[in-house]
């Protein structure tokens, strides 16, 4: 089961219905035409895992569905309003990292609905990456201090929270040439675009 990233949704959906008692691990794949694929069943190593379920019967499984996006909508406002970032960037960020599901753990070790690192958590004061209050606070200071750093320039800002802002820095404030930050780019701001 391949999907473009707008239907993933219906597909998580359609995997869990299948019985009452599924698994649904889903894996993401960035090709280099910037097209997002999720999968249940990888082909390859490229696809990387962004959701890991144990056995769910069908009413535990809602959370991995699009009904997040409205149960995360006011803690997004909230936590955007704070920092002073578009509401719309932080819900593309969201989707683009964890399709709206809080229990998200990447094969890096990035964790929740925004994908947060160890380092990057402590530095904004995250204790449980699992909490979407404390991973959306935190994700969003993030991106607040990346636009600061890059002057607000989205594609820079965006870049960072892939990379880091280190790997932004070194290549003289550009995007690096790494195909999954290029790509990442311009499914983030497809998304955010499309919300405008």
């Amino acid at each position: 089961m391949q999907i473009r990233s707008r239907q993933i949704c219906a597909v998580i959906l359609a995997s869990l219905l299948i019985s009452n008692e599924a698994l649904a691990d889903i894996y993401k794949f960035i090709a280099n035409d910037g097209r997002i694929y999720y999968t249940d069943k990888p082909k390859n190593s490229m696809y990387k895992r962004i959701i890991r379920t144990r056995a769910l019967n069908y009413s535990a499984a809602l959370p991995y569905m699009g009904v997040n996006k409205k149960k995360f909508t006011d803690l997004i406002t909230e936590a955007a309003n704070r920092h002073q970032v578009d509401a719309r960037l932080v819900h593309a960020v969201i989707q683009a990292e964890s399709a709206y599901n809080a229990s998200a753990i990447s094969s890096a070790g990035a964790v929740g609905l925004m994908q947060l690192m160890p380092d990057t958590a402590r530095r904004y004061g995250v204790v449980n990456r699992n909490d979407p209050v404390q991973n959306i606070d935190g994700g969003t200071h993030y991106l607040k201090d990346l636009l600061r750093m890059f002057n607000s320039n989205l594609d820079l800002a965006v870049a960072a929270y892939n990379a880091g802002e280190n790997a932004v820095i070194r290549h003289n404030n550009s995007i690096p040439p790494y195909p999954e930050t290029r790509n990442y780019v311009k499914t983030v701001l497809g998304l955010y675009y499309r919300h405008s």
